[in-house]
């Protein structure tokens, strides 16, 4: 579907042509291929840096009709080869809603339709439901600056030769934010809450860091938590059964119901990662009295836990404190992991020590007098964000300075 030629010689690639596929599915190539350039640092046996752009986690979706017909998230993978080997992918879909991005574009999408036009379909390169920063122009190690240009190029004609409005990379690294614009992508700074583990040995070394009022605060809302009658359970791997995804999905569905009408994962997708994605799952669930109550559902990175969905059939006083924020704490410096992100929004975060981070996007639109309105709003927005963040920052529960208490 849709091959074409992205330029005669590439950057950096002697008298090499790039040509770009797409792929209406994660079925169109091989798990080897993929992951070559997604995660090309598990081929030696390590973890991913993050699971979420690998081919198991992107297939899951897929499988499982968590995306694809019906759902708005119509797959429509990028493919760049040079002299016929790939060199990058990125996942990439056909969005005719802006449900399940966490980089809200409204705004654009109101102005769009104002104009008198139609804003969606977009195109959206993005991991679907997931607000965790990580790659998602994955370019094959070597090709890097290559692989990039070629892919952002690719996304940007796409949606110009087929009367598409725009197209969006969001959650992005810092790094191909820089080759967005290079490539006259728009850049978007927003912002989330994530915990940075300062070589700590232990939870409390974590609370020796906080002003002592944060710290004593902290402390209660465990002792509180903790006091809700039961035991709580961190499991990965071969420690999660069938069982457990059967509690958890009762939580998913009372949270989804609650929140945003319908939730997005099948429950088909629960079924797969039992199979094949427990490895990188954390799940942290509480049982009280012989039966499954409440739970959080974390994904394992190389030096980051992600913090995904919370649900509960009992509630307990700051029991979603202790499962989603703390457990996870404990289990990033256990493990030695260097930080929790833990989702989108939520500035209650900050209080229990996570602290704001800028997140990155990148937004390209077909038409050029839109371009330069959002362009021009993007940086009032950059420069408001910015000031946010130095505002959030300066209510953080650490210490300001040596000896500060209070």
């Amino acid at each position: 579907m849709w091959p074409w030629m992205a330029g005669a010689t590439a950057t950096g690639m002697s008298d090499a042509t790039i040509e770009i596929t797409t792929l209406d599915g994660l079925a169109g190539i091989d798990a080897a291929t993929w992951d070559d350039c997604a995660c090309p640092e598990a081929a030696s046996g390590s973890r991913p840096r993050d699971p979420f752009t690998t081919h198991r986690f992107l297939a899951a979706l897929e499988e499982s009709g968590s995306v694809g017909r019906g759902t708005g998230w119509q797959p429509l993978h990028l493919l760049a080869r040079a002299g016929g080997a790939p060199i990058g992918v990125a996942p990439l879909y056909v969005k005719g809603h802006s449900m399940g991005e966490y980089i809200f574009d409204h705004v654009f999408a109101d102005a769009w339709e104002r104009s008198g036009g139609s804003y969606y379909p977009k195109l959206q390169c993005a991991v679907p439901f997931t607000p965790a920063t990580g790659r998602r122009l994955l370019a094959r190690g070597g090709a890097e600056e290559t692989g990039r240009a070629a892919l952002l190029q690719g996304m940007a004609r796409l949606a110009a030769e087929n009367g598409l409005s725009s197209s969006h990379v969001t959650f992005c690294t810092a790094e191909e934010a820089e080759a967005g614009v290079e490539a006259g992508f728009l850049h978007r700074v927003t912002q989330q809450f994530h915990w940075e583990n300062r070589g700590y040995a232990d939870f409390d070394a974590f609370l020796a860091d906080l002003a002592s009022r944060k710290r004593k605060a902290i402390r209660k809302e465990r002792r509180t938590a903790q006091a809700f009658g039961g035991t709580i359970h961190c499991l990965s791997g071969d420690a999660i059964r069938p069982e457990h995804w059967d509690a958890f999905w009762a939580f998913y569905q009372d949270t989804g119901a609650r929140k945003w009408g319908r939730p997005y994962l099948t429950r088909a997708f629960f079924e797969i990662a039992q199979e094949r994605l427990r490895d990188d799952i954390l799940l942290v669930l509480a049982e009280r009295d012989g039966r499954w109550i409440a739970g959080a559902l974390n994904f394992i990175g190389a030096d980051a836990l992600y913090g995904r969905y919370w649900g509960c059939i009992e509630h307990h006083p700051c029991l979603h404190f202790e499962l989603c924020y703390y457990q996870a704490i404990d289990w990033a410096i256990a493990h030695g992991l260097g930080r929790v992100e833990a989702g989108a929004q939520g500035e209650h975060k900050l209080a229990r020590g996570y602290m704001p981070s800028e997140v990155h996007s990148l937004h390209w639109f077909s038409d050029p007098g839109f371009r330069t309105a959002a362009a021009r709003y993007l940086d009032a927005e950059r420069d408001a964000m910015g000031e946010e963040i130095e505002v959030l920052t300066a209510y953080g529960p650490f210490r300001r300075a040596a000896g500060e208490t209070e």
